[in-house]
């Protein structure tokens, strides 16, 4: 029997006793809405195992102007990135839909990966896809409309959470894609029309994911962006006391 069953992608992929040394230094804990994982300028302190929630890992301007370059949940590690110890990480990493998760120390996780060249390989590959979602990110950003990159934003959040809904304000999907919140007020209401999704106050319910994965075609279907590749995992309650 295993330590600890886990949601994230990564720690399902652990073998035995690699899961048992990383139990040892892994703490659990709430993440909830807005709790920053990293702050712009900051050494990383901490590395965090999602299990449910997303972070978003968000690039600002010197003009303050603020964009979401990457989206990271149960699929990998947060933030993306095995830096020195008193390197500064060039970006914001801050919980967008809040949940629990596992966190370790920098220095507890380097030494823990000093001897283990299995488990840096596979969050070398984890690295390696986070940033093919930049890239095509950026991509997409260049070449779709704001109705397309809204659903292809949709399909990602949808594959690292388990409800049909999003909690998520306009004037926060707004700051993330980097556009007006008009732009996504009429987005929204495009895919509205298409019986794609159901939006309210603070909440995007999806009404008919093919359809959605459809609407977003090349934009979703991309290495990094689409969650279709990712191991099925069995998902019994690992809810925190709250």
């Amino acid at each position: 029997m295993r330590v600890f069953e886990s949601e994230n992608l990564i720690l399902s992929q652990l073998a035995d006793p690699e899961l048992v040394a990383l139990e040892r230094i892994l703490e659990p804990l709430v993440l909830p809405r807005g709790f920053e994982l990293v702050h712009l300028g900051m050494p990383v302190s901490h590395y965090y195992f999602l299990e449910t929630g997303i972070a978003s890992m968000v690039a600002t301007s010197p003009e303050g102007r603020k964009a979401e370059i990457g989206v990271l949940g149960r699929d990998g590690m947060s933030p993306p990135a095995l830096t020195a110890d008193a390197e500064r990480f060039s970006f914001d990493v801050m919980m967008q839909v809040g949940g629990h998760g596992r966190r370790v120390e920098a220095s507890a996780l380097a030494c823990f990966l000093a001897d283990r060249p299995a488990v840096r390989r596979l969050l070398s590959r984890f690295l390696h896809s986070f940033f093919a979602q930049v890239a095509n990110t950026a991509l997409s950003n260049a070449v779709h409309k704001i109705d397309v990159r809204l659903a292809k934003w949709l399909l990602m959040c949808h594959d690292r959470l388990d409800s049909e809904g999003i909690e998520i304000t306009h004037e926060y999907m707004a700051t993330m894609l980097g556009v007006r919140r008009s732009s996504v007020t009429d987005a929204l209401h495009i895919l509205e029309g298409e019986h794609l999704i159901y939006s309210t106050r603070g909440l995007v319910i999806i009404r008919n994911r093919a359809s959605l994965e459809a609407f977003a075609a090349d934009a979703y279907d991309l290495p990094g962006i689409t969650g279709r590749g990712w191991p099925v995992i069995d998902r019994p309650s690992l809810a925190l006391s709250r």
